[in-house]
């Protein structure tokens, strides 16, 4: 699986040599780049490559024993209409390593390692020059996972968003639920899932703030609820504009028998050129 990160990250990396960012990030400094990367409708284009990292616990046996980790490449590519509106499309390819899973057989934690599910949303944003921030569309996912570490079904549903943005700070809130609506898998998916995000702006390149992801699934009553912290710096090297960020939850809802208590994740962005924007101009 080692090797299957690193092609991942190949695939990635061949769009973020210092000659592929956008011109205009050029003229901008590190502080109205990291302004706009607290925009959930920026419109740069970057990559987002998250290094997750999760210790569990549970009444399981051996649960408080259990650690895994997770790459997760997430770039996000908008396009501008001509009358000001954005289009935004944003996949989400997760490698998983060590995933522990209970094998009630031997009553005793085995090791999985794979691809995970193909997620992807696809939004609509209105031009707003008031601060307010507007988005709609539909998010989706692929039953791509190997090893049983997805859901084995085709999910679809809607997404809003809803937030302001100052020169100071960046709050909103994002939900978004998810029906399967083709697969194979033996557990129906019926999820609802609620980022509220508020980031400070201190200036100097750095954000600070929280963007807990919320989710509630409709099948087995079980809501998951994390404390999220983030903190990330804006800097350009050679030219390149990168957000270097890194985060902690620490889940204080979640399933008894077997959850995540802590993730620690590390982020890193680099701004690039937007080329399936040129394909599509």
């Amino acid at each position: 699986m080692k090797k299957l990160s690193l092609s991942v990250l190949a695939c990635f990396a061949v769009l973020a040599p210092g000659s592929l960012y956008g011109q205009d990030a050029l003229k901008k400094s590190a502080n109205e780049i990291a302004r706009e990367l607290a925009n959930p409708n920026t419109p740069l284009a970057s990559l987002n490559f998250k290094s997750q990292f999760r210790w569990f616990d549970g009444s399981l046996p051996g649960a408080g024993d259990q650690s895994g980790f997770t790459f997760l490449a997430q770039p996000s590519f908008p396009f501008a209409l001509d009358n000001g509106d954005q289009v935004f499309f944003r996949p989400a390819f997760p490698v998983i390593f060590d995933q522990p899973v209970f094998n009630p057989n031997t009553a005793k934690f085995e090791s999985e390692s794979g691809i995970g599910d193909l997620a992807f949303d696809l939004s609509y944003s209105p031009k707003a020059d008031n601060g307010l921030l507007y988005a709609f569309g539909i998010i989706s996912s692929l039953p791509t996972a190997t090893n049983g570490l997805g859901t084995g079904h085709w999910t679809l549903g809607p997404e809003i968003l809803l937030g302001k943005i100052t020169e100071d700070y960046v709050v909103g809130i994002f939900p978004n639920h998810q029906w399967d609506v083709a697969g194979w898998g033996d557990n129906p998916v019926n999820l609802t899932s609620i980022q509220l995000f508020g980031t400070l702006l201190p200036g100097g390149g750095w954000s600070i703030g929280t963007a807990p992801i919320i989710t509630y699934d409709w099948n087995s009553d079980q809501w998951n609820i994390p404390l999220n912290l983030t903190i990330g710096k804006t800097v350009i090297w050679n030219d390149q504009p990168w957000k270097i960020g890194a985060e902690l939850n620490y889940y204080v809802e979640s399933s008894n028998s077997f959850r995540a208590e802590w993730m620690f994740g590390i982020n890193i962005s680099p701004v690039v050129e937007n080329i399936l924007a040129k394909i599509f101009d």
